[in-house]
């Protein structure tokens, strides 16, 4: 993974985080992963496509996410139920948007998806042949993990209108 695209999610999550939660971030020790992510309580999952392509995981406990929406919210939720859900969700989305921002400044222009949501520990998933960066972050409402699994667009920053379209085969070839 290129480690130009480190900066702009670390730098994207403390400014996300410390607005929306009130909580300062420090992060921890950075590792990098070769094999398949295994879900934690609670996954957001954010995929990139441009001169940037991969995924973005954030995962975090229960407890933490509750804990992070209560926060944003501006009220104590005892579940991680829908409204938690959905902030938490959301508090993904921004990060990698303002980092996708940050990411343009310095010429890596990506698309991102909707988020998605998986909860329940303990799920595989495989990113194939990209490594991942993960980038661990604590604070007063618990422990999220930022996961990395990016790289340099293989499309060199055409966008898909621009990108060449094979040739139908001729009939009966």
């Amino acid at each position: 993974m290129n480690v130009k695209f480190l900066n702009p999610f670390v730098e994207a999550a403390y400014e996300v985080l410390q607005a929306e939660t009130g909580v300062g971030m420090m992060r921890g020790e950075l590792g990098l992963d070769k094999g398949a992510y295994v879900t934690d309580d609670v996954t957001v999952i954010i995929s990139l496509v441009g001169r940037v392509e991969g995924t973005v995981f954030y995962s975090m406990s229960e407890e933490t996410a509750v804990a992070l929406a209560s926060r944003i919210l501006g009220e104590q939720l005892k579940t991680f139920n829908g409204l938690a859900q959905s902030g938490v969700a959301e508090l993904g989305n921004v990060i990698t948007g303002r980092a996708s921002v940050k990411l343009a400044e310095a010429g890596y222009e990506a698309n991102i998806s909707p988020p998605t949501l998986l909860t329940g520990k303990g799920a595989t998933i495989s990113t194939l042949d990209f490594a991942r960066l993960v980038v661990p972050l604590g604070s007063e409402c618990g422990s999220v993990a930022i996961h990395l699994a990016l790289r340099e667009g293989a499309n060199r920053g055409l966008s898909a209108a621009a990108l060449p379209v094979p040739a139908r085969p001729a009939a009966g070839g």
